[in-house]
């Protein structure tokens, strides 16, 4: 089903897709992979096609949408340096032999030489009882058989022959056009285009472009380089360059961006009017859960929506500065979940999307000591936002750490202390990982729907108590019953001089967290946890760093000590 919206946008809003074309710049034959060029089948206009089959629907100039893409082109990537420090390997086999190239050249047998030998400006090399040997733009992996071939005229037999290129011509080459450092830059022969464009601070991101990259000589077109084929294929023309070679980097022609479900991310460039969605998908490179493709199209002031599954989009034609967002519109046919602990049976539970908890139970095989109306619930949505609310908090705190007034010089300088204090808590705390528990009820089992990820966790029957945080021993200590908080503190050392006595934090075993006091009477499988005593004098402060404790007590099981 396809779906067309008109959507109208204030007139000052710009298009982060920028469009520049310069007509007496040579455009290369191929972009990409089989080129992404369109059909011959292709229409005059793709606009027309999609508009016959569309409706349209106004929205007010103040709609809320916002036109956004990442504004990153594909191949910005490749200047950073890596290539400018690298030279071109003599073992090049396709290189062309240069003048000012040197051949190390060896003779034995009937007769004898070693050196040497520079290629003339003619071209030539000298060979001893050879005469001249033209070398001059035959290839290195050829090299060999030519002087072979040469010595055996004079020698039929009786002599070997050994010559390879020994050092490649030092050059300077111009690199000019929609780069950001141009300049004559110094290499060797036989160095690729990237390493002269890395030398010269790559391509300019926001107007060069990466596929319409000339080579001249004497003024004369030699050739072209398409850095989008050494991408996507790995490939790049071997070329031997010489002293005042030019390199123009020439100016961007066509974009469109693509984001969402895809590997490649960017805004990518095109040397025809239009390309096929089938042809910008090639590059961008779809991820498995792939459905559907959004299409927003500029108009003047305006953005058109379209909306394809993939199937229906091959055949559909983008422009330049077409924004393209690939979405995975699919729903969940099963989810699976995990299930730890005191379980005999599958370790891993695939279930229809919108199970239930109650659905779980039924697939169980418990041992003899597990607890099911215990039963811990982990799952990764809730961890993240138990992160956020974490974050927040601490946000908070650091924002009234700093807001603090002192009317002496005496507590400025206590405020100074506090604020270094808390900053320190503050790095301590953001590395924390909340386990994300959610508490269960055994009453609501059947109420409790399932996602994608969860781990479900079966607790054993312990005869252990876990007491930790500022206590002077953290240990276990073997359950008695009626024994209360204080005495299993006091089995551990007691608390420290940093503990707050006034407030303990029992954590049960289905994850339940309770303020107690020291009073409380501690069930089969509590966990005591000892918070730190919040030492400033700023009330604000001491409020929330004791909320924040509280948290990280909660969502990861921890007594941070600040």
């Amino acid at each position: 089903m396809k779906k067309y919206l008109l959507l109208s946008i204030i007139p000052m809003m710009s298009a982060t897709v920028s469009h520049s074309f310069d007509s007496n710049n040579m455009l290369p034959q191929e972009l990409l992979v089989n080129s992404l060029s369109p059909t011959q089948n292709m229409p005059q206009s793709a606009d027309q096609s999609i508009l016959s089959s569309q409706s349209v629907v106004d929205l007010s100039p103040t709609s809320s949408l916002k036109y956004q893409t990442n504004n990153k082109m594909f191949g910005s990537q490749l200047f950073k340096g890596a290539f400018a420090t690298s030279t071109g390997t003599t073992f090049n086999s396709s290189y062309k032999i240069n003048p000012g190239d040197n051949i190390n050249l060896r003779l034995w047998g009937a007769y004898q030489f070693a050196g040497t030998q520079a290629v003339d400006p003619q071209g030539n090399i000298f060979i001893p009882n050879i005469g001249p040997v033209k070398v001059s733009g035959v290839s290195n992996g050829q090299l060999q058989s030519l002087i072979e071939s040469q010595v055996r005229r004079i020698y039929v037999a009786n002599v070997g022959v050994y010559a390879s290129l020994e050092q490649a011509q030092p050059v300077k080459v111009l690199v000019t056009g929609f780069v950001n450092q141009p300049g004559n830059y110094g290499g060797l022969a036989n160095d690729t285009a990237l390493a002269y464009l890395d030398r010269a601070g790559g391509v300019d991101p926001e107007r060069g472009s990466y596929i319409n990259i000339r080579i001249l000589r004497n003024g004369q077109f030699i050739q072209n380089v398409d850095l989008y084929e050494f991408l996507v294929k790995g490939k790049i023309q071997n070329f031997s360059f010489r002293d005042g070679d030019v390199i123009v980097v020439g100016a961007r022609t066509h974009t469109f961006n693509i984001s969402g479900e895809v590997y490649n991310a960017y805004d990518f460039e095109f040397d025809q009017p239009v390309v096929s969605v089938a042809q910008a998908l090639s590059v961008a490179k779809l991820k498995p859960g792939a459905t559907n493709v959004s299409i927003m199209r500029r108009q003047g002031t305006e953005y058109r929506s379209e909306y394809y599954s993939l199937a229906e989009a091959q055949h559909v034609y983008i422009q330049d500065g077409d924004v393209l967002t690939v979405t995975a519109d699919r729903y969940a046919g099963t989810i699976q979940v995990r299930v730890e602990g005191a379980h005999n049976g599958a370790h891993a539970v695939v279930l229809p999307y919108g199970a239930k908890l109650s659905d779980v139970l039924n697939q169980l095989k418990p041992n003899s000591l597990a607890e099911l109306d215990s039963l811990q619930l982990f799952r990764p949505s809730v961890a993240e936002r138990q992160k956020e609310m974490l974050n927040v908090s601490l946000d908070k705190l650091e924002e009234a750490t700093l807001s603090v007034r002192s009317s002496t010089q005496e507590e400025a300088n206590l405020r100074v202390k506090d604020a270094e204090l808390v900053k320190q808590f503050i790095a301590k705390a953001r590395q924390v990982e909340p386990k994300g528990q959610v508490v269960l009820d055994p009453q609501n089992f059947d109420e409790v729907i399932l996602e994608q990820g969860d781990i479900l966790k079966i607790p054993e029957r312990t005869s252990v108590i876990m007491v930790h945080g500022e206590v002077t021993f953290p240990n276990g200590v073997a359950w008695q019953k009626g024994m209360k908080a204080e005495d299993y503190i006091g089995e551990v050392g007691g608390f420290t001089q940093k503990s707050n006595r006034s407030k303990l934090v029992v954590i049960h075993q289905n994850g339940a967290a309770e303020l107690v006091k020291s009073s409380y009477v501690i069930q089969q499988g509590d966990e005591i946890l000892v918070l730190p005593r919040m030492q400033t004098k700023a009330v604000e402060l001491a409020r929330g760093l004791t909320q924040i404790l509280y948290q990280i007590a909660v969502a990861g099981k921890i007594a941070l000590n600040w």
